[in-house]
């Protein structure tokens, strides 16, 4: 079984963004692999690991695919020291812009060219929060998907998924044959820390880079040209106002009950 994973390097968390242009302005800020993709590799690796067990040649494996500049490789050596076997970066000037329409096909037509079995995504990024590439992934690729999974059970025997999917009113259990695509919540798994040697492994495992030539896609089809969607306007966040203090000097309940009234907060 081949499983690939989408993985994305975001600006870290914690960095200060601005806008520039119309596009979040990633060069100026530190870059991490997306929190939320380490809950998807770990989940694939507990997946793998008992299939390759004891086996001295791995049939089993686990790619990591991400679209991005050069510097991506940084976030997928990440992925890599976690334990998974290697990387493949579609990285071309003509991507830059590019919109999550285009994104899901870059990725879709890399994973249908690879032969892959299973997809495993996380739920979203933490830089635009939008959580629709692995439904448009689906859409392209024509599998099933199953998502917002809370755990994950892959029979290789008969070639199915199933699913526990957390909702806002309950869990739904769900299952899929193979090929899919399956998202995972934060709350799946503990992703583990990559260890010395995983990280000294990472440094020799394989990141093929390739073009929108080496896939098969056109300028045309990516990047701002060949966005549906466009900032028109972005303006940072109005700082925050100043709270107001309350003298209590016997009447502060009264006080605080009337700001409330005031704000209509009661």
């Amino acid at each position: 079984m081949k499983i690939a994973i989408c993985v994305k390097q975001v600006p870290d968390s914690w960095a200060e963004k601005k806008m520039v242009g119309g596009r979040l302005d990633r060069e100026s800020v530190d870059a991490v692999l997306n929190d939320l993709d380490e809950y998807a590799i770990e989940e694939a690796l507990r997946i793998i690991e008992p299939l390759n067990e004891g086996k001295e040649t791995p049939e089993h494996s686990i790619t990591l695919i991400s679209m991005g500049p050069e510097r991506t490789t940084e976030a997928i050596r990440k992925g890599l020291s976690m334990g998974a076997d290697n990387g493949l970066l579609v990285s071309d000037a003509a991507l830059a812009g590019s919109d999550a329409i285009a994104t899901a096909k870059v990725l879709a037509k890399v994973i249908k060219d690879g032969g892959f079995d299973l997809v495993f995504c996380g739920t979203e990024s933490t830089d635009a929060r939008m959580s629709v590439i692995p439904a448009m992934l689906s859409e392209s690729l024509g599998w099933a998907q199953l998502t917002f999974a809370g755990s994950v059970k892959v029979d290789v025997a008969t070639k199915s998924v199933e699913i526990a999917r957390m909702t806002e009113s309950g869990v739904e259990n769900m299952s899929a044959t193979l090929p899919c695509v399956v998202s995972v919540i934060e709350k799946i798994n503990e992703p583990r820390y990559p260890s010395f040697k995983g990280i000294m492994a990472a440094k020799k495992k394989q990141i093929d880079t390739k073009t929108l030539i080496d896939i098969g896609i056109t300028a045309s089809e990516v990047g701002a040209s060949g966005a549906w969607s466009e900032v028109l306007e972005a303006n940072p966040r109005p700082a925050r106002e100043k709270g107001v203090k309350l003298e209590d000097s016997g009447d502060g309940g009264t006080k605080l009950a009337d700001y409330l009234l005031e704000k209509r907060l009661v």
